[in-house]
């Protein structure tokens, strides 16, 4: 990736900065950190609460979860997504846990969509709820979703999610498609030894319909960073593995700030995505920031640092001194992750931050 102006250093959390200890960030142009990025991207856990228990998100079946009072509560995260859209954030992608246990969901979608400055809404969600709630939630205003799917032997699917059942998630795939929740993407987490035997077949399922499906590389966040460190398939082997399968693999244009590659099989309909944030990081064209549940802005999915906004909220910052505290996130938003230098997180692991 290329070099950054100037680096970050440390991993220390970053504690509560009250608004008065920022310094005055511009509210008449929207947001760019200290590397000229422009950050417009949001992905908002709504819960750390799933009804699967993935092998490379939850680490052991018995994780503890944050009690309901230390969530934010529904008025709490629009305000700040108010404050975020204010600063020039544009696009929510609603993560968990898994977010359709989230209460009250189709009614925040709905208040999340009427927010000025909101151009995009989408989900990502294992489907285990998309028959019941697929339809609510496009009416609600979300705009697509990415499901979860790592493998298509029922049997093996069941032990990579702990007791999921696939039958269920097809359910779910085909209600999101049936009410017009596109462009629908299926991701898959690639974990040597576990489903790295199924790309083909995964890759397969373009063949025959409109979707993307992304291969995503294993990531050493808390608790399964042994896993990751033997895992990792990288998406060039996986690359390979597919054109010798399928023959040459044709480049899709490019989304800048995507951090898929994308590309298409011969004659396909659908195409395939490839990301590979430990192997080929997308650092110097990264637009996001992390919402956790429980309130912290985290700067980097790879990094520990954070800027706690439900500490600023409780004690009473009014909606412009949240979006100083979001300016100020931003600016401090580290240029990438420091995986080449061993440097790993430690803070939290996949289901608290929703990848």
């Amino acid at each position: 990736m290329a070099l950054p102006p100037k680096a970050i250093q440390g991993t220390v959390p970053l504690t509560f900065v009250a608004p008065h200890q920022t310094a005055p960030y511009a509210t008449d142009t929207p947001a760019h950190d200290a590397y000229g990025r422009r950050i417009d991207y949001l992905r908002v856990s709504l819960t750390d609460r799933c009804n699967l228990r993935c092998v490379y998100c939850v680490p052991t079946p018995d994780l503890p979860h944050a009690p309901h009072a230390a969530l934010l509560t529904n008025d709490e995260l629009l305000l700040v997504v108010r404050a975020a859209a204010a600063a020039g954030f544009r696009k929510l992608r609603l993560t968990g846990g898994e977010p359709t246990l989230r209460h009250e969901l189709v009614e925040l979608i709905r208040a999340l969509k009427a927010i000025p400055g909101i151009e995009q809404i989408a989900m990502t969600t294992n489907a285990l709820r998309l028959p019941k709630l697929a339809g609510p939630l496009k009416a609600a205003g979300l705009d697509r979703v990415n499901i979860s799917i790592d493998s298509l032997d029922p049997v093996k699917f069941r032990q990579i999610s702990r007791g999921g059942s696939l039958a269920e998630v097809w359910a779910g795939v085909h209600a999101a498609a049936a009410a017009g929740l596109h462009p629908l993407k299926l991701n898959a987490v690639i974990v040597r030894g576990m489903n790295d035997a199924e790309v083909l077949q995964l890759a397969a399922l373009t063949l025959e319909h409109p979707w993307e499906f992304r291969f995503i590389e294993v990531m050493p966040l808390r608790g399964v960073a042994g896993l990751a460190e033997e895992g990792v398939v990288s998406s060039a082997e996986l690359l390979a593995r597919l054109a010798a399968h399928f023959g040459t693999l044709e480049p899709c244009e490019q989304k800048r700030a995507d951090p898929a590659r994308c590309y298409r099989l011969p004659g396909a309909q659908g195409k395939l995505g490839f990301i590979s944030a430990v192997t080929d990081p997308f650092c110097a064209t990264c637009n996001r920031m992390r919402l956790t549940a429980d309130g912290r802005l985290h700067l980097c999915l790879l990094r520990d640092h954070e800027v706690d906004l439900r500490a600023a909220i409780r004690n009473g910052a009014s909606h412009a001194e949240v979006e100083q505290l979001i300016r100020h996130a931003v600016h401090l938003k580290p240029w990438g992750h420091g995986l080449p230098e061993g440097v790993r997180p430690q803070l939290r692991g996949m289901a608290e931050l929703g990848g």
